[in-house]
């Protein structure tokens, strides 16, 4: 059976960087909950680090891959990666509890010129069918698989004894190749997570191009 993926104006991309061992981000993981359930122009992705997993709770949602893609934030934006983080479209960085920098930095990202590569994806079976369209310049084309929610019982580290519920928790993130502005159609494997999304990103670190796919039971 073929899913279609629904038809939608490209969402701002928001990306938090979080961690269960961090007692500042809670609330910056209930923002982007509150993203999650209330705004389909918004595309929120939470990226739990590792570098917490070392004092005092491992965050069992951590990956090696959240990590690496703050630090190449950090060498973007100039200066150190740190929880909670949260980057609005690949161009702004603040701290990821402050709502009033969220709401600024969606509306800026909303009325700016933005680049825009289209994006449609299928699912048959086990594989995904995902097609970018053709535009000017050159972008990485990555794949997110991530899950809707989790609570967790932390037991020890900042946040022992709170039980923490996160929305849009990433379970993966793969490159799938490079676009340089001709039309392309990728084939990859459905990742692990309950839900995927797409993102076209542009060598100095903007997104250009992203969609979500929720391709329902399986």
């Amino acid at each position: 059976m073929t899913l279609p993926l629904a038809a939608s104006a490209r969402p701002v991309v928001v990306e938090l960087f979080t961690s269960e061992g961090c007692s500042s981000c809670p609330p910056a993981d209930a923002y982007l909950s509150d993203l999650a359930s209330s705004r389909q122009d918004v595309l929120p992705l939470a990226f739990h680090v590792t570098y917490w997993d070392g004092l005092g709770w491992k965050d069992p949602y951590s990956l090696a891959a959240a990590t690496q893609r703050q630090e190449a934030y950090s060498s973007r934006f100039g200066k150190g990666p740190y929880t909670p983080e949260m980057v609005v479209d690949g161009r702004k960085s603040f701290v990821g509890s402050d709502r009033s920098a969220g709401q600024r930095a969606i509306l800026a990202a909303q009325a700016s010129d933005r680049p825009s590569v289209s994006i449609n994806g299928t699912r048959s079976g086990a594989r995904l069918s995902i097609e970018v369209g053709s535009g000017s310049g050159s972008a990485q084309v990555w794949l997110v698989g991530y899950d809707r929610e989790h609570s967790t019982a932390v037991g020890r580290g900042e946040n022992s004894g709170s039980t923490l519920r996160e929305a849009n928790i990433v379970r993966s993130i793969q490159s799938l190749g490079q676009w340089t502005g001709a039309s392309l159609t990728f084939n990859p494997a459905v990742p692990a997570g309950e839900r995927a999304a797409v993102l076209v990103q542009a060598q100095d670190g903007s997104i250009i191009g992203a969609t979500r796919i929720d391709y329902g039971a399986h």
